[in-house]
């Protein structure tokens, strides 16, 4: 009989730490893990970090519980299709109400009562929905928010309609699946400014035709602001990205994720009210937006998980809704006068407009921006296309609790 040579050693004592590890791991689990989660949201890079750093392994380390993420940022399409084949994730992170809506009448998402306190947050993101033949319930929270309505700048604080000189805006529609939200955000704002909170949230809900005067003003004067029809001004703005740097002379309508890019420039924000034309008299209304979660596999281990978010003690990404988290006392001036806007009870706020519309909607109009900025005088085409997309809904959509 031979004997086994030097290199056959080896590879069987490998085999056996191998073996001897994955036993150690199924013994471990059988003892101390109480099972997983499965959670889907759109965060990657940094953003997916900061998450799972924060949240995920203080959660893990806790409750010995395994989370399970799944990243996309195709998110709606991953969604729709795992739910279409019967596998949906236990817990589902969506940017704001409007598709979470949909999946509540439709019976897939189950309601978070008694989960958590609703007292530590303002009605507005946390809200009681009314869903025919099943009651009023609260179906989200939210995870973590952002502020909107914001013009970015270094230097002397632009203020009136005039204060932007032609070519000063910084922008950039490139983003993926979700390319033009950008220029939504500019309408949006731009409607909200003008008509006030009363007539953004009946736009918003489908109960505002999009062919209404107010609506057709907001996007003609998204064009004239940013020279949309302008050959190489909207070809640049069509292929550049959302986040590409912006050069201290210039101006940038971009939420509170900025302050990082502008923070180092010693920038600062005034709120667009201040410089976008023909401000009515409601002007001064905070658009927001918010990254929402909701179960949909009401698991003990999901049940946990929702608990975990809403604690006022869970250290959440950027800037939190909850009233009862201690305040972050490292946080810069800027960052600070950010969270207390989006916090504070009293605060005039209204829902990123696209965010808070059916799923159809929202990427409807994503794609139509992209194509007025192109050519501005298609408007009315544009218009009436999204105008046979309305769906009339009931969400809260503005809130100044």
């Amino acid at each position: 009989m031979s004997r086994p040579g030097a290199r056959t050693l080896a590879v069987l004592g490998l085999c056996l730490v191998l073996l001897g590890a994955g036993v150690l791991a199924g013994v471990r689990w059988a003892r101390d893990w109480e099972g997983s989660v499965t959670l889907l949201a759109n965060w990657s890079g940094a953003e997916r970090e900061q998450f799972e750093r924060q949240v995920v392994e203080p959660f893990e380390e806790k409750y010995r519980i395994d989370v399970v993420y799944q990243g996309s940022s195709a998110l709606s399409q991953v969604l729709a299709a795992d739910m279409a084949a019967g596998n949906p994730p236990d817990v589902v992170v969506l940017p704001g109400p409007g598709e979470l809506l949909a999946y509540a009448v439709e019976e897939r998402l189950h309601p978070l009562d008694g989960l958590f306190d609703t007292r530590h947050y303002d009605r507005f993101w946390a809200p009681e929905v009314t869903v025919p033949g099943q009651g009023t319930h609260t179906y989200w929270l939210p995870v973590k928010t952002g502020l909107k309505s914001m013009v970015w700048y270094a230097g002397r604080p632009p203020t009136g309609p005039g204060a932007v000189p032609d070519g000063r805006w910084c922008l950039g529609m490139e983003s993926g699946a979700t390319s033009g939200w950008p220029g939504t955000d500019w309408v949006e704002d731009i409607l909200l400014q003008q008509a006030g909170p009363r007539v953004y949230e009946a736009w918003a809900n489908g109960r505002l035709p999009w062919t209404d005067a107010a609506v057709r003003k907001a996007w003609t004067t998204w064009a004239d602001m940013v020279g949309a029809g302008t050959g190489a001004r909207a070809g640049k703005a069509l292929t550049t990205a959302f986040d590409a740097d912006c050069a201290p002379d210039r101006l940038e309508h971009l939420g509170s994720f900025r302050a990082g890019h502008w923070g180092p420039e010693g920038g600062d924000y005034v709120h667009f009210s201040e410089v976008v034309p023909e401000a009515g008299p409601d002007a001064g209304t905070w658009e927001v937006s918010g990254d929402l979660a909701a179960l949909v596999n009401p698991t003990p281990q999901a049940e946990q998980l929702i608990r975990y978010l809403a604690d006022p003690g869970t250290a959440l990404p950027e800037y939190s809704a909850n009233r009862a988290a201690t305040a972050d006392e490292e946080r810069n001036a800027t960052e600070r006068e950010i969270g207390a806007v989006l916090r504070e009870p009293g605060r005039a706020r209204c829902w990123d407009a696209s965010d808070a519309m059916p799923r159809t909607t929202r990427d409807a109009f994503h794609q139509a921006v992209l194509r007025h900025l192109a050519a501005p005088e298609e408007l009315d085409d544009r218009l009436a296309e999204l105008n046979d997309l309305r769906e009339p809904q009931d969400l809260p959509v503005c809130g100044a609790d």
